[in-house]
């Protein structure tokens, strides 16, 4: 069993004793120059590994330890889409293109050095909206220049529709952009004129199949010359039911021939208390099992992200978390100067926690491998607060990630939101039902801890829940389970 990281993400928010990340982080045998790079996947080359291996976006293991930041400034947009409205907010409501607050260029750079200052996590800034990055572009232009120089190591990327992407390309580049996401949902302008009413393109208003055939073709454009310019592309596709669940095959195909880096398909939401056309005329979300039948129908096109949360265009902190509401304007001092130190000893420490992680991953898998018997699967969720730990209380958990166990080894396959079950110190069955529901397809919980009444409604569901395994990394607990399990199913078949 490796040595749990004892320090926990939320002590991470607050002051830091750095001691006792790198006692923590050390104890586990590995050095700074050992582990810094040994995540890197053996089919990727250095440069690549090197743009995205702080990226929580872009890399699934990245965003065990790292957090995006992203600032609302841009809230003008081209194009009216049906899964859409700006107008709705929640603090609590996690949903492209809700925000509390939007901002000034000038008040953006007082936000992200203050964020940059305490949270060490932070490695990426991100402007999605409210409205298109590239269409109210002066102010992601001024924005971004402001931040780069006072902060010149933090990644840059921007969210867009890709009507207005062609015009600035360029200037992305010139800026050190290059990171960026495309939301493309449709190649056929057919289906696309069934997700979008309009699009305002050359100071005119366009509708239906018109309107899709200009857009699809700007996105096209976009793209490809993003390629030819070496700037990573991240393609975000929405998933809806009926309309292009089907077709996100064929958009997958054409964003990899075009040089797409990730194919990230989300699920629709739909909440009719939104205010969005499709959520008040009936149009459903897919459910977990079916999102995940989908992205497992496109492994062996564009490479897939699986880990995306569908970020607010104001959100702070880990993917998972957002942090945001704690710094509202109101909150933000007057003058603000960045200090690096905190951001560069949390690297630092955490070169050596991704290291020890890496290895641990690697045995998992090549046993999980060894004991794979009669194409069996299991499907795990994992309470945990980040660093690929199990360390997460099941009545505290909001979301669970979920883990694929099989003859291939262990995979990240996505995640599961939920209301938290405790509240005060007391659970909610109608939160547990909803809970059980959202574990659709999957076999086993792991946590930090767990209470009676919760593991015993959740075996009754056949859901396997224990916190035996907490602190350990998640790989590493569902390897140990992956073979209780084949060694019980060999045992059956013995019986039989």
């Amino acid at each position: 069993m490796s040595q749990p990281f004892t320090i926990s993400l939320d002590s991470l928010m607050k002051p830091i004793d750095f001691e006792a990340m790198k006692e923590a982080a050390t104890s586990g045998g590995c050095s700074s120059s050992s582990c810094g790079t040994s995540a890197k996947p053996s089919d990727m080359d250095e440069a690549t590994w090197e743009r995205i291996k702080d990226h929580p976006c872009y890399s699934e293991e990245a965003h065990h330890y790292f957090a995006r930041m992203h600032v609302a400034v841009a809230p003008a947009c081209n194009i009216q889409c049906n899964y859409c409205n700006r107008k709705y907010d929640c603090a609590n409501e996690s949903r492209p293109g809700v925000v509390s607050e939007k901002l000034t260029p000038d008040e953006a750079r007082r936000k992200v050095i203050t964020v940059a200052n305490e949270v060490p996590q932070l490695s990426v800034l991100g402007i999605a909206g409210p409205g298109d990055a590239c269409y109210d572009w002066k102010k992601t232009e001024a924005t971004f220049s402001a931040i780069s120089k006072e902060i010149p190591d933090v990644k840059l990327c921007v969210s867009t529709n890709g009507l207005a992407l062609p015009d600035h390309v360029d200037e992305l580049a010139r800026m050190n952009v290059d990171h960026v996401t495309i939301t493309i949902n449709m190649v056929d302008p057919e289906i696309g004129a069934k997700i979008y009413p309009w699009i305002y393109y050359n100071k005119r208003r366009y509708t239906g199949i018109e309107a899709a055939t200009i857009l699809h073709e700007r996105q096209m454009l976009g793209l490809e010359m993003l390629t030819a310019r070496g700037i990573l592309t991240k393609i975000n596709s929405v998933m809806i039911p009926g309309i292009n669940d089907e077709h996100l095959v064929e958009v997958n195909r054409w964003v990899k021939e075009r040089g797409a880096f990730l194919h990230n398909v989300m699920p629709l939401i739909s909440d009719a208390a939104h205010g969005t056309h499709f959520g008040l005329t009936g149009q459903r979300g897919p459910t977990a099992m079916e999102l995940k039948a989908l992205q497992d129908k496109l492994d062996g096109g564009a490479k897939l992200m699986r880990h995306c949360r569908q970020c607010r265009a104001d959100a702070v902190g880990l993917l998972g978390e957002d942090r945001g509401q704690e710094f509202n304007l109101d909150l933000l001092p007057e003058e603000v100067v960045y200090d690096p130190s905190k951001r560069a000893a949390y690297r630092e420490i955490v070169a050596e926690e991704r290291g020890d992680h890496v290895r641990a991953k690697e045995k998992a898998v090549a046993a999980v491998k060894e004991n794979a018997a009669g194409g069996h699967t299991i499907l795990v969720a994992v309470a945990t607060k980040g660093g690929g730990r199990i360390n997460e209380h099941f009545g505290h958990a909001k979301e669970f990630q979920v883990y694929e166990a099989s003859g291939r080894g262990v995979a990240f396959v996505g995640h599961r939101k939920i209301d938290a079950y405790c509240m005060d110190g007391f659970g909610e069955d109608a939160t547990l039902d909803a809970t059980i529901a959202a574990l659709e397809g999957v076999t086993h919980v792991l946590c930090s801890k767990i209470g009676d009444c919760p593991k015993d409604m959740l075996t009754a569901a056949g859901i396997e829940a224990t916190d035996a395994y907490a602190y350990e990394y998640a790989e590493t607990a569902i390897s140990a389970l992956y073979a209780e399990a084949t060694a019980d199913k060999g045992e059956a078949r013995a019986v039989a």
